[in-house]
């Protein structure tokens, strides 16, 4: 089944991990980039899928997530950065990614996990100068 990616995004090779969620459109300052998509899971049946590699789950509430590598839109491959330049908002039960300052095509979206299902010891590998070493605060 091929993806079905949120309009403005491509998927491409990331300097950051593996593949990245990169803009084909310019992104406003706080304008909507995309909604994250995927299978909706407990949050218990998330904690039980966190032992892979690779987590594409993000939290909507405390009882639900969205697992972004079963029915995603790419949004999923938004990478980490210590210096981001998006932000994860949930609103009325939807992750919408939102620019945090502009973004031009081309550019990597990326956005400070912050806390995930990763161990806190999680090394970050961004390459930000501010980067703190880790992918979890």
């Amino acid at each position: 089944m091929k993806l079905q990616l949120a309009r403005g995004l491509a998927i491409k090779p990331s300097s950051i991990h593996g593949k990245g969620c990169f803009a084909t459109v310019d992104f406003k300052k706080r304008h909507k980039i995309a909604e994250y998509a995927g299978e909706k899971i407990t949050n218990a049946e998330a904690r039980r899928r966190s032992h892979r590699r690779m987590l594409r789950i993000c939290e909507v509430n405390n009882r639900w997530s969205l697992d972004g590598s079963r029915g995603g839109n790419g949004t999923h491959y938004i990478n980490h950065s210590c210096s981001p330049n998006a932000f994860m908002q949930i609103l009325h039960n939807h992750i919408l990614f939102r620019a945090l300052r502009d973004i031009e095509a081309g550019e990597e979206i990326t956005i400070d996990y912050e806390t995930t299902l990763h161990s806190d010891d999680k090394r970050c590998i961004c390459g930000a100068p501010n980067c703190r070493g880790t992918i979890n605060r």
